[in-house]
């Protein structure tokens, strides 16, 4: 990996509600600073071209990928983030600062087309994409983008009807549905839901035409130049094809020489979805779905949680250096298409769990670390403590007591490198004060562990290097040596009672 992710932290640096003032790039820049003290080795920030939706778009309604704020396009020249200028700057300011960048890339499909075209299309169902629905009929379909605004500068290729294997709407009926142009058809390399997930939503770039294929080779190797990014998160990958990305990103690494550290986007609870699609090549990490979906349901399931069971078919659990964890992020959120919102009272526990642990690259979001009024979306109090601990003392060898439904816990043994290093985790749904006995290596024997979240109590390790910690009636509950809690920068939290996941 280009990327050191060994305690690396990652920030997904946006959310679907940010304001649309044109500032975040400017914001960004200045929090910079803060982002290196807080632990975070790289930012994966917001797609940066120009959307259908103007300065309202969050960068995935792609209209034009060579205008990353520059030209007047769909009723503004800025982006719902701000200028070129200013994007550049933020990517610099947070490289300055030791941080790598990430960038959103967003190759799927295109929206907001310059005008419709008469073609032959055939309609397919919705809930199997390899079924038609009636006989092949002429549509108008939204696939001519000229780019007036831009008027060929930086690159000249205009899309086309040829360029798309499908769309969503028939102008000249004012009919929805998916619609797959004749002479096209659907990537064979992609998610089996639906019959085929090739299509979904806008029109439907053909990563099987060579043109295609060649126009965004082409604005890969400018993008990638011009913006000196350290690696990129791949969007929507299910529904595009595996050939296509491995191609594109080996074209990428040559062109840039360098590792390129690049996640990708697949969408799916199903562990072996993401392990077929990793494949042999392994040339890239995935997002932990499945693992989200262990805490989501955890959060919800009321008195049936069981966390004995709660990294069970996870993608950490399976291929922990492909894994980039996470508990929510833009799209889980409120309103939004894949909606899972982990619930408050469980996000403390659920970050412990990919902050705390020795496998995977964690994601903080950015709404859960600092709260973003715009998105009804309170701070987690517990993050930045526990972000502090992963960066300072939750090294060396890990053990796992996960052998109770309602009790479980980890140790990390430390290493000489890091001074003071070690900890130990409860997570707890047991009403009442609790304990489990967890061993943390005979090096730490007869040294004191105080509680720095949860409760307030010490206990004293054994000659065995073991001991009896307690709960505290918490939900979750963290322990360091004292050597290590003396240093903290951010205050214990010591109450974190039961009953609050309400």
């Amino acid at each position: 990996m280009a990327i050191n992710t060994k305690n690396g932290l990652m920030l997904q640096a946006f959310s679907w509600y940010l304001p649309s003032d044109g500032q975040h790039w400017r914001r960004l820049a200045q929090m910079a600073p803060r982002l290196r003290e807080e632990g975070f080795t790289s930012v994966w920030m917001p797609p940066a071209y120009k959307g259908q939706a103007g300065t309202e778009d969050v960068g995935y309604g792609v209209y034009d990928l060579w205008d990353l704020g520059e030209f007047d396009q769909k009723g503004t020249v800025r982006t719902k983030y701000g200028l070129r200028r200013e994007y550049l700057s933020a990517i610099k300011a947070i490289q300055a600062e030791g941080i790598d960048v990430l960038a959103d890339i967003v190759l799927n499909h295109r929206m907001g087309a310059d005008g419709a075209q008469k073609v032959m299309a055939q309609q397919v169902s919705q809930d199997d994409r390899n079924q038609p629905v009636g006989e092949p009929r002429q549509i108008e379909a939204y696939t001519r983008f000229v780019f007036p605004g831009r008027a060929g500068r930086l690159d000249d290729f205009k899309w086309d009807s040829t360029c798309f294997t499908g769309v969503d709407y028939d102008e000249a009926t004012q009919e929805t549905g998916v619609f797959r142009l004749l002479g096209k058809d659907w990537a064979g390399d992609v998610s089996h839901e639906m019959g085929n997930f090739d299509y979904l939503m806008g029109a439907d770039v053909d990563l099987g035409d060579e043109r295609v294929r060649h126009q965004l080779d082409k604005w890969g190797k400018w993008y990638l130049s011009l913006t000196g990014v350290d690696g990129v998160r791949l969007d929507a990958v299910k529904h595009m094809s595996r050939s296509f990305y491995l191609d594109w990103l080996g074209s990428m690494r040559r062109a840039t020489g360098r590792e390129l550290f690049c996640v990708g986007e697949y969408w799916s609870a199903d562990l072996g979805e993401l392990l077929a699609y990793l494949g042999d090549e392994r040339a890239m990490s995935l997002f932990d779905v499945p693992l989200h979906f262990n805490f989501y349901r955890a959060s919800t399931a009321g008195d049936d949680i069981d966390l004995a069971h709660i990294l069970d078919g996870s993608l950490v659990g399976a291929d922990p250096v492909h894994a980039v964890t996470f508990v929510d992020n833009h799209d889980t959120q409120p309103d939004q298409a894949l909606e899972s919102t982990v619930q408050p009272w469980f996000k403390p526990l659920a970050y412990a769990l990919i902050l705390l642990r020795e496998e995977g690259y964690p994601c903080v979001f950015m709404s859960d670390l600092f709260g973003l009024p715009n998105d009804g979306i309170p701070a987690v109090p517990e993050l930045e403590l526990l972000m502090e601990v992963r960066r300072r003392f939750a090294y060396g060898a890990q053990r796992d007591w996960f052998d109770e439904r309602d009790l479980v816990g980890w140790t990390r043994e430390g290493t000489a490198r890091h001074g003071s290093s070690g900890a130990a985790v409860l997570l707890s749904t047991r009403r009442g004060d609790a304990a489990k006995r967890m061993c943390v290596g005979e090096g730490h024997a007869g040294e004191t562990w105080r509680c720095v979240l949860g409760c307030d109590g010490t206990v004293t390790i054994g000659d065995d290097g073991c001991a009896d910690f307690p709960t505290g009636g918490a939900l979750l509950t963290l322990y360091l040596p004292q050597a290590a809690a003396d240093k903290l920068d951010n205050i214990p939290i010591l109450v974190r009672p039961q009953g609050s996941e309400g």
